[in-house]
């Protein structure tokens, strides 16, 4: 197979699942909220925390892709 074919599969399966981790993580913030607003900074906290953990893991996809593509 082509070296492109797996840099792409990498890409899409390296930022999909972070996005939807990012969009399901939002969700449930936002609902905490809703129930308990006094709690927003602790929950903003986390949940940003959570979000950069979430795009590391993006990232390293990226570069897992670069690897593959100029090795």
């Amino acid at each position: 197979m082509d070296k492109n074919l797996y840099v792409a599969l990498t890409i899409a399966i390296g930022s999909a699942a972070p996005a939807i981790s990012i969009g399901w993580l939002s969700s449930r913030a936002l609902t905490a909220i809703g129930r308990n607003p006094e709690a927003v900074g602790v929950i903003q906290t986390a949940m940003i925390l959570a979000i950069a953990f979430c795009e590391a893991i993006a990232i390293y996809a990226l570069v897992v892709a670069l690897i593959i593509k100029f090795v």
